[in-house]
């Protein structure tokens, strides 16, 4: 581990991680008069955050201070200060500096004006270099070297050992290891002694017994205009409208990651985990079944439920799912199904699938200055601590925020100066 250094004029700063957490921390460092190195095991940088903005880089949400912390949950009073230090609109001030226009999308979420990450990360790579940052691509990490503050890599090259004054660990969860994040870095931890909250799937999809036939005739359908309901362990209901998707496994979707922390937990607690789903969320119960009482005469069910209520396709599909032909004949049944369609959810989808992860290092392992309390002169940030979040800017938001806190903190230990 790092030995604090004799001479604060210019200590050497390595960053293992280059996403946007290890990047700002690489910023703050750098401005503080350290000699910056991001090391990042892939050929360049910023994959994940790239790959996150390919359908439109959400960066961060424009609603109030307070409701924004509620996002995150049990971690929301531990990221309180963190955010507040760097909050949604100097997040978006900081954009701004570097030339990027952004805006408020009617969901309030904030997006840069081109919708692309591109842009943004090769002007912040950019500001960097100028800066005096050094980027080591293709260089993974693989824990420490006998002496103290030696860092070993693998390289093209083959082992190499370097030292460093101070670590920054930004290496994200583990989720989409192909850009990175592989959370290889958990044994390495664990087996210094930092407490590390096992890793698991965060903003994910679930999976459900769905019929071999519904399968294969939905699978890969959206699911619009529909709301989620979901009673929580203390017996909370919770509806949120939006849609979301039906896979050949099970669901998966903006409105399903909604409420994918609470259900992860309920399938760990209780083996299952059952949300309830409203086909038709812009008409009561009452008038589902006045329409669906209406003599049909000869007309099939298929035909009266799509010229009456509009049902057809993958919604139509979903009652024939879970109601049999004789439920689907009840009308006072077959409307409440409408109104509150179950369904079981029986396990997450795999880690590596996910959008994001949760676990990781646990706050008790850090100090307010996001030090490792095992390894003095060793700091984390990002995706790769314990606390987790929906999407919407959310996630993207405290990643930015405890790199700037972790590289501050830094700066802090080593005496350098604050930022």
């Amino acid at each position: 581990m790092p030995a604090r250094p004799s001479s604060p004029s210019s200590p050497v700063v390595a960053i293992i991680g280059g996403g946007p957490a290890g990047l700002m921390a690489a910023e703050v460092l750098a401005a503080g008069g350290a000699k910056v190195t991001v090391f990042d095991a892939m050929p360049s940088v910023g994959r994940k955050f790239l790959l996150a903005g390919v359908g439109g880089m959400n960066i961060t949400h424009s609603e109030a201070i307070g409701p924004f912390l509620g996002r995150y949950g049990a971690r929301a009073e531990t990221l309180a200060p963190l955010i507040n230090a760097f909050t949604p609109d100097q997040l978006r001030n900081w954009i701004h500096d570097l030339g990027i226009e952004t805006f408020v999308g009617t969901s309030g979420r904030v997006f840069p004006k081109e919708m692309k990450a591109a842009p943004l990360l090769r002007a912040w790579l950019h500001r960097l270099k100028d800066a005096g940052v050094t980027v080591e691509v293709r260089h993974r990490w693989l824990g420490w070297g006998d002496e103290a503050g030696s860092l070993r890599f693998a390289t093209p090259a083959g082992e190499i050992t370097l030292n460093a004054d101070a670590v920054v660990l930004a290496m994200g969860g583990g989720s989409w290891s192909r850009l990175g994040s592989d959370g290889a870095w958990v044994p390495l931890l664990a087996e210094k002694g930092v407490h590390v909250a096992a890793l698991q799937p965060s903003n994910c999809g679930f999976d459900l017994p769905w019929s071999t036939f519904f399968a294969e005739k939905h699978a890969g359908a959206p699911l619009k205009s529909v709301a989620v309901s979901y009673t929580d362990a203390r017996g909370a209901t919770t509806v949120k409208p939006g849609e979301f998707v039906v896979t050949a496994t099970g669901v998966e979707g903006s409105l399903i990651y909604a409420f994918s922390a609470a259900i992860r937990d309920r399938i760990a607690a209780q083996g299952s985990a059952t949300i309830y789903v409203d086909l038709l969320p812009g008409r009561s119960l009452e008038r589902v079944q006045t329409e669906v009482a209406i003599p049909r005469g000869s007309r099939s069910l298929a035909s009266h439920l799509q010229s009456k209520l509009g049902l057809t396709g993958v919604k139509a599909g979903l009652l024939r799912e879970v109601l049999s032909k004789e439920e689907m004949a009840d009308p006072t049944r077959l409307a409440r199904t409408i109104k509150a369609l179950p369904l079981k959810l029986i396990a997450p989808r795999p880690l590596d699938e996910a959008i994001s992860s949760a676990g990781g290092v646990r706050f008790d392992a850090l100090d307010h200055n996001l030090m490792l309390r095992a390894l003095p002169g060793v700091f984390c940030a990002g995706e790769m601590l314990d606390w987790e979040a929906p999407t919407g800017g959310y996630l993207l938001t405290a990643c930015f925020a405890s790199g700037r806190a972790a590289g501050a903190g830094v700066l802090h230990w080593l005496g350098a100066g604050r930022t």
